[in-house]
């Protein structure tokens, strides 16, 4: 029998979550910066990077894998680029100050481009490529982790990360363009969403021990081999491999921070450092033509797109971000679902740390 879900407001997860962080002891402007990107990440209905994400903070810390009081510093400005450090602490935090400085230095340079090393997980990609739409600006951010999930094409041992690719893009009467993909077939976080439903997995997103495809979401965490997007060579899987690649490039060895499987095989895991890398972009497209222009024309690309033929028994077509943009209207008004065995989990967690539980008094 299927389990009901619990309605919690937008306004009462982010107050749950900024006494969890603050409890963890991270400064509480962090506190309230990190609990609304979570908050936001539910309402858009990306349910595996928002309060689903607690747990792991939280086992994080304990671990002493995250510092939750950690204040970024700057390693380097060089005019249209910058180096940040997270110093062990969640993403959260230094991704903001790292699209802010993009956005800054897009004003002056048309583009910029920061990377960050020492950090934690930083949630949905998309929470900072988004940051560049409100200043009319393209918004790029990707990101890597210590903790591999994709098997290489042709291989069957995990050598990387997830590693997400997100770019966002302003439009003009239509919502903005907000793609936010992994770059295996599946982010781990849907693995956990659909074992907390009691849910299967569709095949093709994750092995077993064998090597062989699973339905069982219980059995994809704990294997933790996830297929490069495509799935399979014959189905394109060197392209999401490549993809992968490139990201850990971007965020891992141009930064300093983790790549591959390097955690594992360092003493990087023993020392208690994940050293997460992230990498963010701006760009100002009013340096090529007018916004006005810029903005036209997407819109007339959506239109485009939106009335092309559609398959049969297919109702619409839809334009990255749309989804999301029109989850977050309901969420607002309705409430955010969460899943019964999540809100125990996240109610153990407050007893912990003596704050009030997510749902209760």
């Amino acid at each position: 029998m299927a389990e009901h879900p619990v309605v919690v407001s937008h306004t009462r997860l982010q107050e749950f979550l900024v006494d969890a962080l603050c409890a963890m002891k991270m400064p509480r402007p962090n506190a309230e910066l990190t609990a609304g990107l979570m908050v936001r990440t539910d309402l858009r209905g990306v349910d595996s990077h928002g309060v689903g994400m607690l747990p792991r903070y939280h086992e994080l810390w304990q671990q002493g894998f995250v510092v939750m009081d950690a204040e970024p510093t700057l390693v380097r400005d060089d005019m249209a680029t910058a180096l940040l450090d997270g110093q062990k602490g969640l993403g959260h935090p230094v991704s903001t100050v790292a699209m802010r400085t993009c956005i800054e230095k897009a004003r002056t340079y048309g583009v910029a481009v920061v990377a960050v090393r020492n950090s934690g997980h930083y949630g949905a990609a998309a929470n900072y490529s988004m940051m560049a739409l409100e200043h009319d600006m393209i918004g790029l951010s990707v990101t890597n982790s210590p903790y591999v999930a994709m098997v290489p094409t042709f291989g069957r041992k995990a050598m990387l990360a997830t590693n997400p690719i997100s770019f966002a893009a302003p439009a003009g009467r239509h919502a903005p363009f907000v793609l936010d993909m992994a770059t295996t077939t599946v982010a781990i976080g849907k693995l956990s969403v659909a074992s907390r439903w009691k849910k299967p997995i569709p095949e093709g997103w994750a092995l077993d021990e064998r090597g062989l495809p699973t339905t069982d979401p219980v059995v994809a965490l704990r294997t933790r081999l996830l297929t490069p997007l495509g799935g399979s060579r014959e189905l394109g899987s060197h392209k999401g491999y490549g993809l992968g690649v490139m990201v850990d490039i971007l965020s891992g060895v141009m930064s300093g921070a983790v790549y591959g499987d390097l955690f594992w095989r360092s003493d990087m895991r023993a020392n208690r450092v994940q050293n997460v890398g992230h990498c963010f972009a701006a760009i100002d497209p009013a340096r090529f033509r007018p916004i006005e222009e810029f903005k036209r024309d997407m819109d007339d690309m959506f239109e485009a797109l939106r009335s092309s033929p559609r398959a049969e028994g297919q109702e619409r077509i839809y334009v990255a971000g749309e989804p999301e943009a029109e989850c977050e209207q309901r969420r607002r008004i309705d409430g955010i679902p969460l899943a019964p065995a999540l809100v125990a989990q996240c109610d153990e967690i407050a007893r912990s740390l003596g704050v009030r539980p997510v749902g209760g008094a």
